[in-house]
């Protein structure tokens, strides 16, 4: 199998973008694949933030990805989503992940800087060919529908700071902020900040830049995002909301249910549908 990289190169290349999607649990792990699969994606991105890996564990959502890579022989790369120190991020690269995004971006530039190296270090110690990723600017939000969410230009990733975090870390991936934030949010609209995109990639051209919080963008906002050089979208919490109403309808309709897979089976199309949506929308050209 290509590396990562060889997949946002090509994305990249394209104007395409791979999908990225969290998951804390094997049947929606299958549910993503299959569906980034069946839609004709090149490769899927599949992640477990630090709280999604406590609950899977690491060596369990390792040993998933690889079994469902096998069985599917379809490219799938598991990423470490937002881990947030060098201990963890060394004890996923230690049970077989093949990315990691080390977000130190809540601590100071210089501090965010030297830990990042350090991970960066220790991957390219053991495999060359796993990707690392780096973060810079004040994402804000969680992983969840929110009410509101206040956002400033002050929290963007300022390009000449990107450009020297690139330098001196060697990261292989840019997570940035350009008006994104994490989760969906009902009293506003979420909306890009393109232009400021087109100055950081115009400052610092190599890494590839990555999308997160896309959950509650409009499908414009992402394909100028990818038209202007994004190469990865993560999508977690319209997953997870699609997931939940599918449970919920089964409950509905069937108040008696109990058996397990009855009512989680509805609930995984349901997320088949949203990644599907997804990675055409990805895909277009």
């Amino acid at each position: 199998m290509e590396s990562l990289n060889y997949y946002l190169q090509q994305a990249r290349q394209l104007h395409t973008a791979l999908g990225h999607f969290n998951f804390a649990t094997a049947d929606v792990l299958r549910g993503i694949v299959e569906a980034a699969k069946d839609a004709g994606a090149p490769a899927v991105m599949v992640g477990t933030s630090e709280g999604e890996a406590d609950f899977i564990g690491l060596k369990e959502a390792a040993a998933l990805a690889r079994a469902l890579r096998e069985e599917y022989g379809f490219p799938v790369f598991l990423n470490a989503d937002h881990f947030k120190s060098f201990d963890k991020c060394k004890e996923a690269i230690n049970a077989g992940y093949d990315s990691i995004i080390i977000d130190a971006s809540k601590l100071p530039n210089k501090e965010n800087i030297t830990l990042t190296k350090q991970v960066v270090d220790y991957c390219r110690s053991v495999n060359p060919d796993i990707s690392i990723e780096g973060e810079l600017g004040y994402l804000r939000g969680s992983s969840e529908v929110q009410a509101k969410i206040e956002i400033s230009p002050t929290d963007y990733s300022k390009p000449e700071e990107v450009a020297d975090f690139v330098s001196r870390t060697g990261v292989d991936r840019m997570a940035i902020v350009f008006g994104n934030i994490h989760g969906i949010v009902t009293d506003q609209e979420e909306k890009l900040d393109i232009e400021h995109f087109s100055k950081i990639i115009a400052v610092e051209p190599r890494p590839y830049y990555i999308l997160h919080g896309a959950s509650g963008l409009s499908d414009d906002d992402v394909r100028a995002a990818i038209k202007e050089g994004i190469t990865n979208v993560h999508f977690n919490t319209e997953l997870r909301v699609a997931y939940k109403e599918g449970i919920h309808q089964v409950f509905h309709d069937k108040p008696g249910e109990t058996t397990p897979y009855k009512y989680l089976a509805p609930a995984v199309e349901e997320v088949k549908k949203v990644v599907a949506k997804k990675i055409h929308l990805f895909m277009e050209k």
